[in-house]
């Protein structure tokens, strides 16, 4: 299977515990970042996008964040969950009753949210208390949809590992007995959509990512090759947690980097 792979045309990168820990740059990933566009701009014509599932932030607080960091990441290459979860619930004309933290609002602005008929659920852990989370049980019972912009189990934050948005999606798809509809990664379409525009099919691709299921399972599962970086929420024995197994498991994204300049191209 793998002789018939086609050569490497882009290269998707995850941010949050791959490039960066909340206000803190994986070391040398900057350097490798560089390195890997200059590369890419003189001897192949690959492109690189940003792959995210945060909903901490808007797309313009998550470009500030990374600029501040010292990365070189124009806001095109960037493709959140957020707005995936906008085209759905334009394409659905719906008004969510938005669970998300109020930074990622930004990236909803123009949508209606009036006598809502629909749930989103990011992450916002100053959404998910008792009453908030009995009103969005109670509009699902009624008929709305629920829409999870994705279901992660948990992510890194400098103190330490923090429950994601996914056990809180759960526990609405429990009480309800429904079924959400999950945008973000690992959800194929998700893979698909960041691709548009780059003339590129899955199996000219690979995912570079720190969680297993969600980055490198996810984009296996979409045809690509998948990287595991050893950073981020990563721990001891991730790999074995998805079949087939990660493409490479490496220490971090400059060592993926590495691989993809000597062995990829």
């Amino acid at each position: 299977r793998m002789a018939a792979r086609r050569a490497l045309k882009a290269v998707l990168v995850d941010l949050s515990g791959t490039l960066h820990i909340e206000d803190s740059a994986v070391p040398g990933a900057q350097e490798a970042l560089k390195r890997q566009a200059t590369f890419f701009d003189f001897l192949a014509p690959v492109t690189i996008r940003f792959v995210t599932n945060t909903t901490k932030e808007c797309k313009r607080d998550l470009l500030e964040r990374l600029t501040k960091l010292g990365f070189d990441i124009a806001e095109n290459e960037i493709f959140t969950s957020l707005t995936a979860a906008r085209n759905l619930l334009e394409q659905k004309q719906v008004r969510p009753l938005l669970l998300v933290d109020d930074k990622a609002l930004p990236d909803f602005t123009g949508i209606a949210t009036d006598d809502p008929n629909a749930v989103v659920v990011g992450l916002a852990p100053e959404h998910f208390h008792y009453e908030m989370m009995n009103r969005a049980f109670r509009l699902i019972l009624d008929g709305a949809p629920l829409i999870a912009i994705h279901k992660a189990r948990y992510f890194k934050r400098k103190d330490g590992l923090a429950l994601g948005p996914g056990p809180f999606v759960a526990g609405l798809e429990y009480a309800t007995d429904t079924k959400a509809t999950v945008v973000g990664k690992p959800e194929k379409t998700f893979f698909l959509e960041a691709l548009r525009g780059t003339d590129c099919a899955p199996e000219e691709a690979v995912m570079i990512g720190d969680d297993c299921r969600d980055d490198v399972g996810g984009a296996q599962n979409a045809g690509m090759r998948g990287i595991l970086v050893r950073t981020g929420k990563y721990r001891l024995a991730d790999e074995d947690k998805i079949n087939p197994a990660p493409y490479l498991t490496c220490e971090n994204f400059p060592e993926a980097v590495e691989h993809i300049l000597e062995r990829l191209l």
